[in-house]
């Protein structure tokens, strides 16, 4: 959190639901996401093997305000375009953005039937019926998708397991991130998979059956997740060349629950339930292989680990790119919410008026700078040894880097983790400024798996 704005703002979940309380609400409740923000949306593979673009992130879920996620998606657009040191005409600008993808989505969605809102995807690679994206949307998505497209549990294979000396698979030790586990952990993972495949529904139990786990490690994921439990298990099915990757990963309670009505009692004591329900609901393609278990007195939900999935690099987007995807990230946010939430009633406060496009510009610009003065506090305080800290490249340390001036935010030489890099960038040219780089199709990358 201390290396960048972005990724301090990834963490600060908890903080900005206890701001969001404190404020007026529409009274128009959907199921949320709880933590939409640009880093959390991603690409995802169908049952059919296409790509879709779609929220990725759903520990935060909840029923509760629909303008909540919408805010937290708005403020992670200033707050990204802080980090790409745009002007505030310019951060306003990409705000009214979203929150026109958004008010356009729940428009246009008003009058749908319940049943058609479920079957719509947003694909990367075809035509999207009832769905224009302008070409540089397009493109962004399809250079992305076509990276995703070639991400599997093979390319992953490799990346975090090699063989024994016996020729047998282990995962490899890559500290901080990976680490092998104990003996009595590895166990209590496995045993836990017989629950886990339990809830799946009874004919994928078929295709579970066919695997057979192989070995255990911790892996550390998200910002926003550390301190969470978090395991991935490799098994084979069919020989050595037909490796599945299951994410383990501890439930937790959405930050937001102390300010919203109590969840139901079945999702109050299974968060890795609730987590699993949310998504179901939210993402239009949601894993084939979703489930939940219990270990050791705690929830967990399990899914694959990365298989066709990916995310579009925000800091090799120019100026353009930029605005069109995050009026597409409103889009998709505007379609979950018409899954779980009234679209009309949605729509009809949104309004056809660019008011609500405007008064959230200035929301977002507000909260970017209360954002910048916490993360500034932050940094102080690991720089003084106030607050403890380790850093995996210390070149990142605030210790041994001074602050951008009249900014008091952290210009780490270390990439955020899913979020845009603002290091490497010239004050006299802004990235995705009309004179950086000519526009052209992202390579996608890995979501941070939250």
């Amino acid at each position: 959190m201390a290396t960048s704005l972005f990724g301090f703002y990834r963490g600060n979940a908890a903080v900005m639901a206890w701001d969001l309380a404190h404020t007026p609400v529409t009274g128009i409740h959907v199921l949320m996401d709880g933590d939409a923000h640009l880093a959390n949306f991603g690409l995802f593979g169908t049952v059919e093997r296409d790509v879709v673009f779609d929220l990725n992130d759903f520990d935060e879920s909840q029923t509760g305000p629909w303008e909540w996620d919408l805010k937290r998606l708005v403020a992670s657009v200033n707050v990204a375009a802080r980090e790409f040191e745009w002007s505030r005409r310019d951060r306003a600008e990409a705000v009214r953005n979203c929150v026109q993808g958004y008010r356009g989505a729940v428009r246009r969605l008003e009058e749908s039937g319940a049943l058609a809102i479920w079957y719509e995807f947003l694909f990367t690679r075809r035509r999207n019926p009832g769905l224009h994206l302008d070409p540089v949307t397009h493109a962004v998505l399809w250079g992305a998708a076509e990276t995703a497209a070639q991400r599997s549990n093979d390319t992953l294979l490799n990346r975090l397991a090699h063989r024994g000396p016996k020729g047998e698979w282990r995962f490899r030790e890559i500290p901080p991130v990976q680490v092998r586990v104990p003996r009595d952990v590895r166990g209590q993972v496995l045993a836990s998979l017989g629950a886990y495949a339990r809830t799946l529904p009874r004919g994928r139990r078929f295709l579970l059956d066919r695997y057979h786990p192989v070995d255990v490690a911790e892996h550390i994921v998200g910002v926003g997740s550390v301190g969470a439990r978090a395991y991935v298990v490799l098994l084979f099915g069919n020989g050595e060349d037909d490796p599945l990757l299951l994410q383990v990963k501890e439930g937790l309670g959405p930050a937001a629950t102390p300010y919203l009505p109590p969840l139901p009692k079945d999702l109050a004591r299974e968060p890795g339930k609730r987590v699993v329900t949310a998504q179901m609901a939210l993402q239009s393609s949601p894993d084939l292989l979703l489930g939940w278990t219990r270990m050791d007195g705690h929830s967990f939900y399990v899914r694959q680990m990365r298989n066709l999935k990916g995310s579009v690099p925000l800091e090799e987007l120019t100026r353009k790119q930029f605005l069109r995807y995050v009026e597409a990230c409103g889009q998709v946010l505007g379609h979950a919410h018409a899954r779980t939430g009234d679209a009309a009633r949605i729509a009809g406060y949104c309004g056809r008026s660019s008011a609500l496009d405007d008064a959230l510009a200035r929301f977002a610009e507000e909260y970017g700078a209360q954002v910048e003065r916490d993360h500034a506090r932050l940094v102080r305080a690991v720089a003084s040894g106030h607050i403890a800290a380790v850093f995996e490249d210390a070149a990142a340390s605030p210790r041994r880097r001074s602050s951008a001036p009249g900014r008091g935010s952290v210009r780490s030489t270390s990439r955020p983790s899913g979020g845009p890099r603002a290091a490497r960038r010239r004050p006299t040219s802004p990235p995705g400024s009309r004179r950086g780089r000519a526009a052209r199709p992202p390579r996608s990358r890995s979501p941070g798996t939250n």
